[in-house]
């Protein structure tokens, strides 16, 4: 696959940078707030105009100079996303005219050596074009009068200038690579973890909770195979969750599961599991994904014995025995220890999610689980499958027909479930077992 020409957007906090995204990608991607510092890490994402695509990286606002924590961070972050851009958007605020942060931030440009693109947002009337002449002031030559809120104003005319070169579209075959999603409670090492698999400082790591607010791709190759991993916001309680950004960051997180094909739940080898972590693997299961339980922070579990991960393992079944379902890798983002097993893990539990078992063996694996433990009469009237079939896959989805959907129990269901697994494997993915009830006719 060739590489897509590469631009980041880079301003002061709150210009519209992510609005302005949203506007390139077609939808609510990046967060949007009054708040300033709301996009904290670089965002990637996939853009398409004119049949040319291109890769654009929206970054914190940049405040130079501030030694606030966060915004030395998103400085960083937006000082890296030039490094890697071909080109760059410069965004002020035309509405307020130049603020003198402009003036270092351009400076700061000039000094990157790639074209930079200044564009004033916020023009959407006539009137406000008057305030264009006091950007020629930045030194970064014409300023574009653009509204990203809008549509209006030239973002057309900004994207032609800036895709001039770029190479047109060829057509290529779908991407299959399996999408990772780390997911978990806040501070339990998620952004750490991606780091470290990546050996660079994708996403803003700090001691402050809620450090990452929005879902983060990153696409690496791990013994010659691809993968893409999200990074996602730490998911609290719902009555701790602030309602606005936080909120829907949360949303976001959520969505990332959805999206994924294999769930990673990161939890806290110190904390071990909590209520939240066993809500976070619901949210998983209920949306029908592959997924893995990583132990996260193992190197500071003090006085570890030979068997202490399977002493831990069996204290996490003991309380959580829905677990089992789920491979438990024990690893550190710290020292890097057993992290590549994710991977390794993932391809496996992958694999399971996509398997398909022929409709011989599987009416075979229930007629024996029938006579095993038959079902249980029910007013009298006894339940018969009289045949079965898998559906699809990412879940594995069976179909049974039986005689009756009204003697059904949940717990006869979970017996089947449980004989699937034993018979067919499934290790690491929910499975679907819905019941259909037989026309007389047929």
């Amino acid at each position: 696959m060739k590489k897509k020409p590469v631009v980041a957007i880079v301003g002061r906090p709150n210009v519209g940078k992510s609005t302005f995204v949203n506007r390139l990608v077609g939808a609510r991607q990046s967060i949007v707030d009054d708040l300033p510092g709301v996009t904290r890490d670089r965002l990637y994402f996939d853009v398409n105009w004119q049949n040319k695509d291109f890769t654009v990286i929206d970054t914190g606002g940049i405040i130079p100079g501030d030694e606030d924590e966060i915004m030395l961070n998103i400085f960083t972050q937006a000082k890296i996303a030039c490094e890697e851009a071909d080109s760059i958007i410069f965004l002020v605020d035309g509405k307020e005219g130049v603020n003198p942060i402009d003036y270092d931030i351009a400076n700061i440009l000039r000094q990157s050596k790639k074209p930079v693109y200044l564009a004033a947002n916020k023009i959407d009337s006539p009137e406000r074009n008057i305030m264009l002449a006091d950007f020629y002031s930045l030194a970064l030559g014409e300023p574009m009068p653009i509204s990203a809120l809008h549509g209006s104003g030239g973002v057309g005319d900004l994207l032609d200038v800036i895709t001039k070169d770029f190479p047109e579209n060829e057509d290529e075959e779908k991407d299959e690579t399996v999408r990772i999603a780390i997911v978990g409670k806040p501070n339990a090492g998620k952004s750490s973890i991606i780091n470290a698999l990546l050996n660079e400082d994708r996403v803003i790591v700090s001691g402050i909770s809620g450090t990452t607010r929005d879902s983060i791709d990153s696409r690496v190759k791990y013994e010659g195979e691809e993968f893409i991993l999200v990074d996602t916001a730490g998911i609290r309680k719902k009555a701790k969750v602030d309602w606005g950004v936080e909120k829907f960051a949360v949303d976001r997180a959520i969505k990332a599961i959805r999206d994924c094909d294999v769930a990673v739940l990161v939890i806290d080898a110190a904390e071990g599991l909590t209520d939240q972590d066993k809500k976070i693997q619901q949210i998983i299961i209920e949306a029908g994904k592959g997924i893995i339980i990583a132990v996260n922070k193992w190197d500071l579990i003090e006085n570890k014995e030979a068997n202490s991960t399977s002493k831990y393992q069996k204290k996490l079944l003991n309380d959580a025995p829905f677990l089992s379902i789920a491979p438990i890798i024990f690893i550190s983002a710290k020292t890097k220890q057993r992290l590549t097993s994710i991977y390794k893990t993932v391809k496996e539990v992958y694999a399971q999610c996509k398997k398909r078992i022929s409709t011989s063996i599987l009416n075979k694996i229930l007629l024996e689980a029938l006579a095993m433990n038959p079902p249980t009469t029910k007013k009298g009237k006894k339940l018969r499958i009289l045949y079965a079939t898998q559906a699809r896959t990412a879940p594995p989805t069976f179909i049974l027909f039986v005689n009756n959907e009204d003697l059904v129990q949940e717990s006869y269901k979970r017996y089947l479930e449980n004989k699937l697994r034993e018979a067919a494997g499934f290790f690491g993915t929910p499975i679907r077992i819905s019941f259909r009830e037989r026309a007389k006719s047929d």
